[in-house]
């Protein structure tokens, strides 16, 4: 796995979810009520305050939930909500050494079509079928991930020229058409909460 992608929007942490199939799953298992830079930074803050250059699952696995809680604390904090997302990395972590002797790519690596490799991603503590669509989608349209009948298993997520979440977000411009997005359909919702409430 090695891709030029910018989700993070800094250089470090963007080089590492270019080459670390671990970290860029964790991203997008941190990208919850932050900013989705925020959130596709975090592999990268946890990769430095473990004292490595890479997310190991097996390592994050075996770690003391506390000590490992702490590292998401410690300021800048990791996520908004760092003992709960910390306890879901490890969770996810666990997983992955249990069911794919920790390898996150093993995920997607053999998925003959894009029905099953949604499946996989589903199974995965903390994805539900949105985060797995739209990680599929970021897959097919940046990673090169593309088995049979992925953009339709994606969704809306995986349509071409959409801009509705991470997996089209490939520079400043397309972030901020990203943003855009969500914020209106923040607003539609609301008003449409409103109209059911009058």
């Amino acid at each position: 796995m090695n891709t030029t992608v910018h989700l993070a929007q800094q250089a470090e942490a963007d080089e590492l979810l270019g080459r670390s199939a671990l970290a860029a799953l964790t991203g997008m298992l941190l990208d919850q009520q932050i900013p989705m830079e925020w959130a596709f930074t975090g592999p990268y803050t946890i990769t430095r305050r473990l004292g490595g250059t890479d997310l190991d699952a097996h390592e994050i696995a075996a770690y003391d939930p506390d000590a490992f809680t702490a590292l998401f604390v410690e300021k800048p904090a990791v996520h908004r909500y760092p003992g709960s997302m910390a306890h879901r990395v490890q969770q996810l972590c666990r997983y992955l050494v249990e069911h794919y002797d920790g390898d996150a790519s093993a995920v997607w690596a053999d998925a003959k079509t894009g029905t099953e490799l949604l499946k996989r991603l589903q199974e995965l503590p903390g994805f539900g079928k949105q985060k797995a669509q739209i990680f599929l989608a970021l897959l097919g349209k940046q990673y090169g991930v593309t088995p049979k009948g992925w953009r339709e298993a994606a969704g809306a997520y995986g349509e071409v020229g959409s801009y509705r979440s991470v997996a089209d977000i490939t520079g400043p411009d397309s972030l901020a058409k990203v943003r855009a997005h969500k914020q209106e359909t923040k607003r539609a919702a609301k008003a449409a909460k409103a109209t059911k409430e009058t």
